[in-house]
């Protein structure tokens, strides 16, 4: 594992815990009332949390607000939220993040989260100085389409690290399969949110904790 000229990782359940899920069908829910739908029906508000687009193509219909124009609007209130909520406390960094100071590879982050709130995360935790490049989806349609398994914003962090022989490190199948169309390695990190899962997909390496993942790195 030493040979790596990069590694790049996750953000959400890799350097910060998971975001609260009220936290973000609160958000949800402020920008349905933003577009003018006050009172959504619950499996609007849980394919919104959820993230997922086709789920949310029928509020056209129901509604008469596209998702093209619901999203940008989730996304505003999601990046808000979450942002309060880290100020508040919430999504805090994992302890095992110092490991990553002892590392002589150069760093970078790709998340499916919002790009604004990544990059919010990394500055409240003073990690700015840590990684050379940081990405996260844009706040639109197109951007979530984007999302991992997609290796768009992996690739795109690969591009900026010029990147020969890279690793990514993740907590979930799409981060694996992600790495692998991205022509990168892959470490399964094994948080206590997925503790009991398999990824069902095969990484290259797997992990316990960015301690565990630091120690193979450097030898």
């Amino acid at each position: 594992m030493s040979g790596y000229d990069a590694v790049v990782f996750d953000n959400d359940g890799v350097l910060v815990e998971l975001t609260d899920s009220d936290v973000l069908r609160d958000a949800a829910r402020a920008a349905f009332a933003d577009v003018g739908v006050d009172d959504p029906a619950p499996r609007f508000l849980d394919h919104a949390v959820n993230g997922d687009l086709d789920g949310l193509g029928p509020i056209e219909r129901e509604y008469g607000v596209p998702v093209s124009e619901y999203w940008p609007a989730r996304e505003r209130r999601a990046i808000e939220h979450q942002r309060a909520d880290i100020r508040d406390g919430g999504k805090p960094l994992f302890d095992d993040v110092a490991a990553l100071a002892d590392l002589p590879h150069r760093l970078g982050v790709a998340s499916n989260n919002q790009h604004e709130t990544v990059s919010f995360i990394v500055d409240h935790y003073g990690l700015s100085d840590r990684f050379d490049t940081v990405y996260g989806r844009e706040p639109t349609v197109a951007g979530a389409a984007r999302r991992k398994p997609d290796p768009h914003y992996v690739d795109a962090a690969l591009a900026d690290l010029d990147a020969t022989n890279a690793l990514y490190v993740g907590d979930s199948p799409k981060d694996i399969v992600a790495a692998k169309r991205a022509g990168a390695d892959s470490a399964y990190i094994r948080r206590p949110h997925r503790d009991a899962a398999d990824p069902g997909v095969e990484p290259t390496y797997r992990v316990t904790s960015l301690r565990e993942l630091g120690d193979e790195l450097v030898g």
